[in-house]
């Protein structure tokens, strides 16, 4: 499928990794990037809002960037993705260094394929599912694999870093 070729996808296809790519038409008008994916994918796949993941990019207290994947019915506890990473403290990143570091556009980062490689912490619910969604690298593009495979094709640690 061309015309979802992203480098989260390059990746998983580099590392021969079980997975499924879902695409929607993303509104423009849509204020919650994961909201609107968790609404259009769990009914249309019917799966659990809490398996789909949004990534997040943010600043450590050292200005290190970063990424916390976790569910799109959570809220980041910003306090818990700081201590996962081995951080004081932490503070949500511009939207311009996010997609400048990842190479990503905003609300379609992936933490998969980044143009550069950052820090990560997966929230540990994911490892409860035997299949987890997450971006594939732009908006309306969901990649759905198994949860031990993005925390080690990302080299993540988990840790609970959401909040309800």
């Amino acid at each position: 499928m061309a015309a979802a070729s992203t480098p989260a996808i390059a990746v998983l296809r580099k590392q021969r990794v079980d997975h499924e790519v879902h695409t929607y038409d993303h509104d423009p008008r849509s204020e919650s990037y994961g909201t609107e994916a968790a609404d259009v994918l769990g009914a249309r796949l019917g799966v659990d809002k809490s398996q789909i993941f949004k990534t997040l990019v943010i600043r450590k207290h050292d200005g290190a960037l970063a990424v916390a994947v976790l569910p799109v019915t959570t809220t980041l506890s910003l306090k818990a993705a700081a201590a996962a990473l081995g951080a004081r403290k932490a503070a949500m990143a511009e939207r311009a260094e996010a997609e400048r570091s990842t190479g990503y556009v905003f609300g379609g980062i992936s933490p998969l394929g980044q143009k550069r490689a950052l820090a990560t912490v997966v929230d540990e619910s994911a490892l409860g599912w035997d299949r987890v969604l997450c971006s594939g690298g732009r908006r309306g593009l969901e990649i759905e694999l198994d949860p031990h495979d993005l925390v080690r094709l990302t080299h993540a640690v988990t840790a609970p870093i959401g909040a309800s």
